[in-house]
């Protein structure tokens, strides 16, 4: 609760207020404890604090039990005898102004990002990869962007994956390695992820994360993630909230020290953003909770236990509580002894001693003071929530988030052209270019044959008529010499006949000159026989 203009947290036994102060709430927070211990309420009682002192507010809901804040709460008998204890006269059971969000879109607004904002790095976190496979979908990005292919959904990526592996011989020199092998480990993981749900969050309309940064009359609305579903699946939910972090980081503008934050971020279980995470990955998230309090956005990490916390982060925690532990083994006794170094002495009290006999809604408690130096430890007892505690039904959760500004804001997916669009239409152009050449070159073999089959059958006709003209000059050939032949037959026939006759005719006109002149003897009887001879031989 709000009081004197400071976050009231938790009163000492001696009635000793412990309060965050608005100015340093952006120095960050750390609220550890084992199970049961109370974490949880202490969220809760910062969360409404901050909204009564008009900062908004994230916090995932990972067990339902943080949706009650939407609704008036109720002074019971152990609430009353709690706030007894404390000497608090001015509680006010009441709701507080609270915006429901779901990665799946049931339980609140659709939170959607495209695959192109979240990126490979935390893509990598949700799917397991290892540095290799990381370094091929960071191509397989750089490609997408270079050739100018948006990455809106999971099919977007599936398409460009598969794109990259058919063609890595052409990207290879330009982009680096890329291997067929960790390509095909990446669909399988995608697959994986697809049927965890995560399609849903992969999309368009995105998330505008100025959505966060709401009030209603002058109170910080407390933005809520239904998360249990989407903790089932614990890297998932570790790389969503991871995202949320550096989208929130790289959308905020510099602001300087504010009078107190512009949101404040509550990260729960986040000892799962930290198991196993490579040293060049840990830098980007300490490089970002040390700037990011800059943008006047507040971290708040919740674990069982500040050894959950690399270093690096938790020196950049101003604000702790710390709830009771357990140290039944070495590791969890050096777990408390690591607890206790963390804060500054208290000689009221054995810090590591007091760790382990805390109870429920008790905690240790250090705050910056004015000067931003971190507070001595005290051992307090936690105010009580002013709303509901617990979960609500559905009926009082859709009322919430019908009464939202933001309804119907991102209901309605939409699908644009995309990568998936984009290579389709290429494979298609190609397909058809493919088909037309494949055509064109089915139309050149038929107009060769066609040539060639014209070719043999002019030649064929052309062989025909030679044969047919060798025949007939032949033919020709063979009647002129028969023609010759029988010319000279009836040429010969002539000239014996001829012959004849001439020797007839000769032996005939012998004979009449001898019967006419009887003798040859005289003068005038040659004469007149050699004139007729020449006569008749004329």
């Amino acid at each position: 609760m709000l009081a004197n203009n400071k976050l009231l947290i938790g009163k000492t036994e001696d009635k000793k207020e412990l309060s965050i102060l608005p100015q340093m709430a952006n120095r960050h927070g750390l609220i550890t404890g084992a199970s049961g211990s109370g974490k949880t309420i202490t969220l809760k009682v910062m969360a409404e604090s901050f909204s009564d002192a008009g900062v908004p507010v994230f916090l995932a809901d990972v067990k339902g039990d943080l949706a009650g804040t939407a609704c008036d709460g109720e002074i019971t008998e152990a609430i009353q005898k709690r706030l007894n204890k404390l000497a608090i006269k001015d509680f006010e059971a009441k709701s507080f102004p609270v915006r429901f969000w779901d990665l799946f879109g049931t339980e609140g607004h659709p939170v959607r990002a495209t695959v192109d904002s979240v990126g490979p790095e935390v893509l990598s976190i949700m799917l397991g990869l290892s540095e290799a496979q990381e370094g091929n979908l960071a191509i397989a990005f750089a490609i997408a962007k270079d050739e100018n292919l948006s990455l809106i959904d999971l099919k977007d990526l599936r398409a460009v994956l598969q794109y990259v592996a058919e063609n890595k011989d052409k990207y290879s020199t330009k982009y680096g390695n890329i291997t067929t092998q960790s390509i095909g480990v990446i669909q399988r993981s995608l697959l994986t992820l697809e049927n965890q749900g995560a399609d849903h969050f992969f999309g368009q309309p995105a998330l505008d994360v100025n959505d966060f940064f709401a009030t209603e009359d002058g109170r910080g609305v407390i933005n809520i993630l239904h998360a249990v579903t989407l903790f089932e699946s614990p890297d998932m939910y570790a790389a969503f909230l991871l995202w949320l972090l550096t989208t929130l980081f790289s959308t905020s503008p510099e602001v300087g020290d504010l009078d107190k934050p512009k949101l404040v971020f509550f990260f729960d279980e986040a000892h799962l953003l930290f198991n196993g995470m490579p040293t060049y990955r840990l830098k980007r998230i300490v490089q970002i909770v040390k700037l990011i309090r800059s943008r006047g956005i507040g971290l708040y990490f919740i674990s069982q236990s500040p050894t959950d916390i690399p270093d690096e982060v938790l020196a950049q925690m101003g604000n702790r509580v710390q709830h009771s532990l357990r140290a039944y083994t070495p590791s969890e006794q050096k777990a408390v002894h690591a607890a206790a170094q963390a804060f500054r002495t208290n000689p009221k009290f054995d810090t590591e001693k007091a760790i382990l006999e805390l109870g429920t809604g008790e905690a240790l408690i250090s705050f910056q003071d004015e000067k931003g130096a971190p507070e001595i430890v005290e051992r307090a007892t936690i105010l009580p929530p002013q709303s509901k505690m617990g979960a609500i039904d559905g009926i009082t959760r859709n009322k919430v988030i019908n009464a939202s500004p933001l309804c119907g804001k991102y209901d309605e997916t939409i699908d644009p052209e995309s990568a998936a669009e984009v290579i389709q239409q290429k494979a298609d152009t190609k397909a058809a270019e493919e088909q037309a050449r494949l055509e064109e070159e089915a139309a050149e073999k038929q107009r060769i044959a066609a040539e060639k089959a014209a070719e043999k059958a002019a030649d064929e006709q052309a062989k025909l008529a030679e044969k047919e003209r060798i025949a007939a000059q032949k033919a020709a050939e063979k009647a002129e010499a028969q023609r010759i032949k029988d010319e000279e037959k009836r040429r010969a026939q002539a000239e014996r006949e001829a012959s004849k006759a001439k020797k007839t005719t000769k032996s005939n006109a012998d004979r009449l000159i001898g019967n006419i002149f009887g003798s040859a003897g005289s003068a005038i009887g040659r004469k007149i026989t050699n004139k007729i001879l020449k006569d008749i031989f004329k």
